[in-house]
């Protein structure tokens, strides 16, 4: 009887020393969680009340839709829109540019490429992901400028390569997250290679592949060392591919350091701007991967009926 007697009691103070420890490593986790949550939180404060007062000084319609930036005139002038227009082209240039070619690099890696070759390619791909924005610059300074100018079409092209790492390891993950069955019942079907992957596979993965766009559209909307680079940061309405364009971060980074009184809270304004664009993507993508009003992105990986081999 004292033996069994100890035994329970052992087993009765572990098991409270297992839920006490259990309970602190869940609250650490909860206040781990909570540091990003506030960080974000942090962010929209400050830029939202530092932005938009400057917003509503300067009037909505003249610092969203003016197209005079000149913070030097008097009076002076805090008209974005070009510089919206002009991340909203670099950033659709780029994406226009870069994802087929991540996809379609995603796919072979996955579906096609040697694994000789792919302990080539695989840390090839990771390595791009780890190159700084500041080389790239000198890339697209180098190779770039001088066949494109320093343009719009330039700063494109050099996102559109600075995406790749993300849109592929994203892309490639979510294929091989799909169970072979599927794959392997498309050719027990008769369907080729290529069919099985592009009809059954590929659609099946869709909400990880758009994923994938969305974070590398992120990526390129919010670059500005390297478009600093390329893009000729001319704040003016572009005309064409190869005019000069300035971003919206490269407005604040060129001006920040010397700006003061209503400069500076424009810069600030504008990088509220930016902030809202970026929660907005984000938010695209549960409607986008979900839901019947999925979208032309959700339609477009979806196979037609009656044709999925």
């Amino acid at each position: 009887m004292t033996v069994g007697t100890n035994n329970v009691g052992k087993q009765e103070a572990h098991a409270r020393r297992t839920k006490i420890q259990e309970r602190a490593m869940g609250g650490v986790f909860f206040v781990a969680a909570l540091a990003s949550v506030f960080a974000v939180a942090m962010i929209c404060v400050f830029l939202l009340g530092e932005g938009i007062p400057a917003i509503g000084e300067i009037g909505v319609r003249g610092f969203l839709l003016g197209t005079d930036w000149s913070p030097s005139n008097i009076p002076p002038s805090f008209g974005i829109f070009p510089m919206i227009v002009g991340s909203v082209l670099v950033t659709l240039g780029a994406v226009i540019l870069g994802v087929p070619i991540g996809i379609f690099s995603a796919v072979y890696l996955s579906y096609s490429c040697p694994p000789r070759l792919y302990r080539f390619l695989k840390p090839g791909v990771d390595l791009l992901a780890g190159i700084p924005s500041v080389v790239y610059g000198f890339f697209g300074m180098a190779a770039l400028t001088p066949l494109l100018g320093s343009s719009m079409l330039s700063a494109s092209v050099l996102l559109g390569i600075m995406i790749l790492p993300t849109v592929i390891t994203l892309s490639e993950n979510a294929l091989r997250a799909i169970p072979g069955d599927r794959y392997e019942g498309a050719l027990a079907l008769g369907a080729k290679h290529y069919r099985s992957v592009f009809g059954v596979v590929l659609p099946a993965a869709r909400s990880g592949v758009i994923a994938a766009i969305i974070l590398g559209l992120g990526r390129a909307i919010g670059e500005t060392m390297a478009v600093i680079m390329v893009a000729g940061n001319q704040a003016r309405m572009p005309e064409g591919l190869l005019d000069g364009v300035r971003t919206m971060t490269a407005n604040i980074v060129l001006e920040m350091g010397y700006a003061s009184g209503m400069h500076r809270r424009a810069l600030i304004a504008t990088g509220a701007v930016l902030f809202v664009f970026i929660l907005l993507i984000d938010l695209c993508v549960p409607f986008i991967t979900r839901g019947r009003n999925a979208g032309p992105l959700r339609k477009l990986f979806k196979p037609k009926a009656g044709n999925a081999l």
